[in-house]
């Protein structure tokens, strides 16, 4: 395959997608004669354009978008991963030594998870068991991961056990995952299950920092989490929509973008 210009070769990507999920960079490159540098740079156009989702290594077809549907964690990791990893790496610059900060499940509070290598000491509650995974990995923090029902989709402990053990600590910094966000419905998602544990999370929180990319703005899920007045700041990447910060910030929202 030969590309004699940026719209041909984007058009072609395009049409790779129609025949399969994913392509790779590497596969691009070689198809076409185009370097790496410049097929990246195809992609994120093509997603900056809502056509495709980059994926680590590549991209792949953009879903049918519905808010209710619970997707599979696995699948949520291959969605803005660099944008996620970049408000986790953001998210840590709002932690101090010694802190009690709970991290919720989620793709993007994963990544705040990897980032932790500065600190020595940190009490971290969880409910999600890939979390806890990576943080037991830098064997210092005192790390406690909520009992209860398994969610195989999301990794993350739920039901009566989990929201009992839950209702033991306060006074934490929440960094919360969120799966739909708009300013006049606030954070939501499509499980019931996970809503409660969130919106006890919050109850019992001394600051609720909200980290998510800007795919999640102006939607909104099955089950109501929590409205826009109660989460303190919000962390995101630069492709928030326009005239979103000024409405946040009217609401009291402190925003950070990355």
């Amino acid at each position: 395959m030969n590309s004699s210009s940026a719209k041909e070769r984007r058009a072609l990507i395009l049409r790779l997608l129609e025949q399969k999920d994913e392509v790779l960079v590497t596969e691009l490159s070689r198809d076409t004669g185009i370097s790496e540098v410049t097929i990246r740079k195809d992609l994120t156009i093509l997603q900056n354009r809502h056509l495709l989702l980059r994926t680590r290594g590549g991209a792949m077809r953009k879903p049918v978008e519905n808010q209710n549907e619970d997707t599979a964690i696995s699948k949520k990791q291959m969605f803005n991963f660099k944008e996620k990893e970049r408000i986790g790496i953001e998210a840590t610059q709002m932690i101090k030594e010694g802190d009690f900060i709970v991290l919720d499940s989620g793709t993007t509070t994963l990544e705040i998870a990897k980032h932790l290598d500065k600190f020595q000491h940190l009490r971290i509650l969880t409910n999600a068991m890939n979390i806890a995974t990576e943080l037991v990995k830098y064997n210092r923090f005192d790390v406690v991961l909520l009992g209860g029902n398994v969610r195989a989709k999301s990794l993350s402990m739920v039901g009566p056990l989990a929201l009992s053990v839950l209702r033991n600590f306060s006074r934490y910094k929440l960094f919360l995952g969120v799966d739909s966000f708009s300013i006049e419905n606030g954070v939501s998602t499509p499980s019931m299950e996970e809503a409660l544990l969130n919106q006890i999370m919050i109850q019992q929180a001394d600051q609720v920092i909200a980290v998510f990319d800007s795919s999640k703005f102006n939607k909104r899920s099955f089950v109501h989490i929590a409205d826009t007045k109660e989460i303190d700041t919000i962390i995101t990447d630069r492709a928030i929509p326009t005239g979103m910060t000024s409405k946040l910030k009217a609401a009291g929202v402190d925003v950070r973008i990355v």
